[in-house]
């Protein structure tokens, strides 16, 4: 970027939204960059080594450019070839390993103070646009247990493979998609696998091939469940759970995986003066335009649900950067 220039639209993070409102810029004229700490969509080279998506191909597209797979749902793997390729499409070139700090309004300018992510590479220079999209996600900030022992090495809070497992006793906690395809691949490599979730039931809306396979696997013993039970405490070599009607159990593990779920970083919104509201914490934003109360200033992607990370995907989410850049050219 050119000393003293001014960008129209400074984008944080490089999501599948973050690419998909700057290719939106790119169609309207609009001078765009993307700054992300991590490596391109950072989240999805972050899901499990093996993960199948629950939806078509046609629902992860943006710009325009169609994602092929192999079979009728695409795999991570393909979804990290897909949004390269449309990142070399659009020429979109987003700063890499650059994390925004801090961003300073003054006016009608923002300012971006910026950090390096990589050793021993100088902090780049502020940033300043007139507009700011904050395409940031949740997957940096997962729910953790409020339990005694939570601290311990052996919890692990995000699930990759099975190998690191081999030869242990693991118990995941959780009773959607991602606790239960944890679940099931740790019990496919052999590992001693056990399910805790505080509900009576799974969630109703787990993938229509993993359902009926977990309760398969529950039926037979193969994976122990504990349904209707909290963890109450953590230690070294055990677990202690307490069911819903107050008693209280001890298991043997080595492993504890808390896959509960994830919050955006609501300490970085509220800085930049994006209030929350309800019991699900939703940032407040134009329901239209995803503009928040701060002039200039918008989210897109899976922020913009808060807590509640399970109404907004890769599927509505990238439709958000259109949204912004109308509001933001002065189209209704």
């Amino acid at each position: 970027m050119n000393p003293g220039r001014v960008l129209d639209v400074a984008i944080v993070g490089a999501g599948p939204a973050g690419l998909a409102t700057a290719i939106e810029c790119q169609r309207r004229g609009l001078s765009a960059e993307i700054f992300e700490k991590g490596t391109l969509v950072d989240t999805i080279r972050r899901f499990p080594v093996h993960m199948v998506f629950f939806t078509t191909p046609d629902l992860l597209e943006i710009g325009g450019i169609p994602l092929v797979c192999a079979r009728d749902k695409p795999t991570r793997q393909e979804a990290l070839i897909y949004y390269r390729r449309v990142a070399r499409r659009f020429d979109l070139r987003p700063r890499l390993f650059t994390r925004v700090e801090r961003v300073d309004r003054n006016r009608d300018r923002f300012t971006l103070q910026l950090a390096s992510c990589r050793d021993g590479i100088p902090h780049p220079a502020p940033v300043v646009a007139r507009n700011v999209v904050l395409a940031v996600g949740y997957f940096d900030n997962p729910n953790r247990l409020d339990a005694p022992g939570a601290e311990l090495d052996k919890v692990h809070t995000r699930y990759v493979e099975t190998h690191r497992y081999f030869g242990s006793r693991v118990a995941v906690v959780g009773g959607g998609n991602g606790a239960v395809e944890a679940a099931l691949e740790l019990f496919r490599a052999d590992v001693e696998v056990t399910l805790i979730h505080r509900g009576e039931a799974l969630s109703s809306s787990l993938k229509y091939w993993v359902g009926p396979d977990i309760e398969n696997r529950i039926a037979r013993r193969e994976i122990p469940a504990h349904l209707g039970s909290v963890v109450e405490e953590i230690r070294p070599d055990t677990l202690l759970l307490r069911d819903s009607g107050g008693a209280v159990r001890e298991i043997a593990n080595d492993f504890l995986l808390p896959l509960i779920g994830y919050r955006p970083d609501y300490r970085f919104l509220e800085a930049m003066g994006v209030r929350s509201a309800g019991p699900d914490r939703t940032p407040v934003t134009d329901p239209e335009s995803f503009a928040t109360e701060v002039p200039g200033l918008y989210l897109a992607g899976g922020v913009v649900a808060g807590r509640r990370t399970n109404r907004i995907f890769i599927e509505n989410g990238r439709f958000h950067g259109e949204a912004v850049v109308r509001h933001i050219v002065g189209e209704r």
